[in-house]
């Protein structure tokens, strides 16, 4: 069944299935986005939660025919500007090894995968963005525009910046 008739049979009869199904659909997708731009797991847990209860709240405002996927991003985006904006507003405590016990486990990833993560995490917010979306999660450069509400020239401009960054930062000049 496609995201669209999903959305509608969850928003019209409150299809609880529906919406579980558009949930294991697009927040594995969400997730890897937060992670890949903001670089933390914890908060893209919480931004995945957010942008479903924001999703939630505002189904009725979904317009019947056009493609859910940039829609849920638009919202996905909306709940990382928020979260980013909180956080230069109230800073986090720094981290205290004396009172914070250790995490897990070390994060299982490959050098070059890491090499790649610092890379884009050196990317301005803006650029990341871009390349996050349209890389990693496929969207044409009019949906990137589309979802950080932006022209789609700006966007292409954004895009070619960022992978130049990114070839000489993984040193692929």
């Amino acid at each position: 069944m496609s995201d669209e008739t999903l959305m509608e049979s969850w928003r019209g009869s409150g299809d609880r299935a529906a919406f579980e199904q558009l949930f294991r659909r697009h927040a594995p997708r969400l997730r890897g986005w937060f992670v890949r731009s903001l670089g933390s797991e914890e908060v893209a847990r919480d931004l995945v939660q957010q942008t479903f209860l924001h999703l939630h709240r505002a189904r009725a405002d979904y317009r019947s025919g056009l493609p859910l996927r940039p829609w849920l991003y638009t919202i996905a985006a909306n709940a990382k500007r928020q979260h980013l904006r909180t956080r230069r507003r109230k800073p986090e405590a720094p981290f205290d090894p004396e009172r914070h016990e250790p995490s897990s486990g070390p994060e299982v990833s490959t050098p070059r995968e890491r090499l790649v993560r610092r890379a884009l995490l050196d990317l301005d917010e803006g650029q990341r963005d871009v390349v996050v979306l349209h890389y990693y999660e496929g969207f044409s450069f009019p949906e990137v525009a589309q979802v950080l509400g932006i022209s789609t020239s700006a966007a292409k401009v954004r895009a070619h910046r960022a992978y130049g960054q990114l070839r000489s930062a993984l040193g692929k000049e």
